[in-house]
C-alpha cells in the first residue's frame, strides 16, 4: 500500500473513532494486565465475564497472590486454558510483589520476564497504561494488514514492525486500537464485510469484487 494510501486509511479509521479503547475491563494496570494475559485465545467478552466479579475482590497483586490458584480457577474456568493462566497469574503476581514493589513495570523487558506475558501483551500494557506508541499485533491485526496489503508478513514481528514504520506519527498511538476493531467488526475473518468498509477502495483484498 502507498505512503498516501497508508495515512488515508488511518484518517478515516481516526475520523469514524476519534478515541478508541480496549474493549477489556480493568480497574488499574495491574487488573489491565492480568485481563490481557487471560485474553489469550479468548474473546474479550468472555474475559470480561470472568473479571467482573474477580476485579471486586481483586485488584493487587498482593490480594491476588492472597486469593490463591485454586480460587482464582474458580474465577476463571469458563475462559479456555483457565489453569495455565491462573497459574501464571498467581506466579506474576508474586513477582510484581517481590521484584517491583507491587507496581506494573514501566519497561519492556521486565513485562516480558513476566509468566504468561509475552510481546504481545507487553505491548498493550505499554501502550494502554502508559501512553506508548507500541503495535500490538493479535491475530485481527495480522490479518488486517495482510488482507488490505497495508502491511503484509509472515509473522506477527514482522508485521508489527512494517506497521510502526509505516503509519504516520499522528495516528500511531491509536492505532493498534483500530486495526483490532476493525478486524473484530468488519474486516472479519470468514465473512469480511466488505460492503459497509470505509478503506475498501484502498484495500488490495480481491475476492471484494465479487460481494
Amino acid at each position: 500500500m502507498k505512503k498516501a494510501d497508508i495515512e488515508e486509511f488511518f484518517r478515516r479509521l481516526s475520523q469514524a473513532s476519534p478515541t478508541p479503547e480496549t474493549e477489556l475491563q480493568y480497574v488499574n494496570d495491574y487488573t489491565l494486565l492480568v485481563a490481557v494475559v487471560l485474553s489469550a485465545q479468548a474473546t474479550d467478552k468472555g474475559v470480561n465475564k470472568a473479571t467482573e466479579s474477580l476485579f471486586k475482590v481483586v485488584d493487587t497483586p498482593e490480594k491476588m497472590v492472597a486469593l490463591g490458584e485454586a480460587r482464582l480457577t474458580d474465577y476463571i474456568k469458563t475462559i479456555g486454558l483457565y489453569r495455565t493462566k491462573a497459574k501464571n497469574v498467581i506466579a506474576l503476581s508474586r513477582m510484581l510483589v517481590e521484584l517491583h514493589g507491587g507496581k506494573v513495570p514501566h519497561d519492556r523487558e521486565a513485562l516480558e520476564a513476566l509468566p504468561g506475558v509475552g510481546r504481545k501483551t507487553a505491548n498493550v500494557v505499554l501502550n494502554v497504561a502508559f501512553g506508548e506508541e507500541t503495535m500490538a499485533v493479535d491475530t485481527h491485526i495480522f490479518r488486517v494488514s495482510n488482507r488490505t496489503g497495508l502491511a503484509p508478513g509472515k509473522t506477527p514481528l514482522e508485521v508489527e514492525l512494517k506497521l510502526l514504520k509505516s503509519i504516520p506519527g499522528p495516528y500511531r498511538y491509536h492505532a493498534h486500537h483500530w486495526l483490532i476493531l476493525h478486524g473484530r467488526y468488519v474486516c472479519k475473518a470468514r465473512t469480511p464485510d466488505c460492503p459497509v468498509c470505509i478503506v475498501r477502495d484502498l484495500c488490495v483484498y480481491k475476492a471484494k469484487a465479487v460481494l
